[in-house]
């Protein structure tokens, strides 16, 4: 079956332009002006923007975790993602301190295969090395997965920096590439014990117990063992301005190094721990949430092309499992739904607001993780060839996040209330239009994809 859609602005990373958009089946047949096509249903998406279906890079569905487990699983996570113009996602195959990456692996596609309405695959984490798990490596990039994730915090992931060392060196033989949660864990655990020993169990000593300097000292960290190593290196979800300054001098010493930050890093900052009746409990999330400085800073970075993408870290928790932290912040389970919003936050306080281009939207949403994560040009850009994954963005009007709209299996928005401009119109998945006018129209038809190595 044909698709043509008529009169959009096509925008990528490299520029806008006015065009046709001619689908056949579940690719991109032909982009330009005047296109014609026998048989074809033919959509006006005049005065529309059409953005490259949308990838997060970083998302947590049905990860167990605080002694639950994440409120979205595959079905519910995916459909949140598809309402919010998200059409990939790259989960994160977590086995356990003693699992092989390859139970990890099964694990995780038990979880996904089948339930998930967007295309989808696994980063691996990496929380233990030893013979057993070098020896899984090559298994891991046959099976599509060229990306890891390390942790420097929480003691049920975190690696030493012998192992971490050692594990990037294997990663680099094969043309690999990891990103690493970076924070002390140390300065944290006696930041957290100080405060219970005063009585300070309130969401707001959440951020105290985890301050900006902790970020950066653990980010220089890292890119001093990766400078060593000679390998380049992913700082997932960055949230402040002395981690980002760290990250600019490692890159003037010739380092490469790719930085992810977050929408809530963006957009919100530490006040909201202090909201009454626990409200503040459903913004834990670590890194924290920081200061209004940091928002802005990361707001120039972006549009400077220092910070390279822009995920999610979605790991979403009902109001009662987050209330299970009253009395002790340190059981208030950590993270925030965001994959539904992600899109027209970026494109209101992004491109309507003038911080940055819808171009550079188009870039740090869909084509730069494409090449980062092995998905370019099947991924990422609107171009014969690619998957017809197409989010057409209506700039015009106003619309409100409430969670009473939300497909995602949460009870709270984070965002309640916030004005956005425009709205997505339709999302295309493979050439099939899954979603319409905030309507879901079909869902679980997401496949595994095999991943190759970093393009950047």
């Amino acid at each position: 079956m044909k698709t043509l859609l008529k009169g959009g602005t096509v925008v990528s990373a490299a520029g806008s332009r006015v065009a046709d958009v001619l689908v056949d089946g579940e690719k991109i047949a032909a982009v330009g002006e005047g296109l014609a096509a026998d048989g074809a249903n033919v959509v006006d998406v005049s005065g529309k923007l059409l953005f490259p279906g949308f990838i997060d890079a970083h998302t947590h569905f049905d990860l167990d975790v605080c002694n639950t487990t994440t409120a979205d699983n595959f079905n519910t996570g995916t459909r949140s993602a598809i309402h919010g113009g998200t059409t990939m996602v790259i989960d994160f195959a977590c086995p356990n301190k003693g699992e092989t990456l390859g139970y990890g692996l099964d694990l995780w596609h038990k979880k996904a295969d089948g339930r998930s309405s967007c295309d989808y695959s696994f980063h691996m984490t990496i929380d233990d090395w030893n013979e057993g798990i070098k020896n899984e490596i090559p298994a891991m990039f046959a099976a599509g997965i060229p990306s890891f994730k390390m942790y420097m915090t929480y003691p049920a992931m975190m690696i030493g920096d012998q192992d971490l060392f050692s594990a990037l060196l294997e990663l680099k033989k094969y043309g690999g590439i990891a990103g690493v949660h970076c924070e002390n864990a140390g300065v944290i655990d006696a930041l957290i014990a100080q405060h219970k020993a005063e009585g300070k169990t309130a969401p707001s000593s959440h951020p105290e117990c985890r301050p900006n300097p902790l970020e950066a000292e653990a980010v220089a960290h890292l890119l001093r063992i990766a400078e060593v190593a000679d390998v380049p290196i992913v700082i997932v979800h960055l949230s402040t301005k002395e981690a980002l300054l760290e990250v600019m001098h490692a890159r003037e010493r010739g380092q490469k190094v790719y930085v992810e930050t977050c929408p809530h890093y963006l957009l919100l900052d530490d006040s909201r721990y202090s909201l009454p009746d626990f409200a503040g409990a459903r913004y834990v999330c670590a890194p924290p949430l920081r200061k209004k400085l940091d928002n802005e800073r990361l707001w120039k970075a972006l549009a400077d092309g220092e910070i390279q993408t822009v995920s999610t870290d979605h790991c979403s928790f009902t109001l009662a499992q987050k209330d299970a932290g009253r009395g002790d912040f340190t059981k208030i389970p950590g993270g925030m739904p965001g994959v539904e919003t992600r899109g027209t936050l970026l494109f209101t306080y992004g491109v309507a607001a003038g911080r940055i281009t819808a171009e550079r939207m188009a870039d740090v949403l869909a084509e730069t993780p494409a090449k980062l994560y092995g998905l370019f040009p099947r991924k990422g850009v609107l171009q014969p060839g690619a998957d017809a994954d197409i989010v057409v963005y209506d700039p015009r009007g106003t619309n409100c996040i409430t969670a009473a709209d939300q497909a995602a299996n949460v009870d709270y928005a984070p965002y309640e209330g916030t004005q956005i401009a425009g709205h997505i119109a339709e999302v295309y998945l493979r050439g099939t239009c899954v979603v319409r006018e905030g309507k879901i129209l079909h869902d679980r038809n997401g496949q595994y994809l095999h991943r190759g190595k970093c393009m950047l």
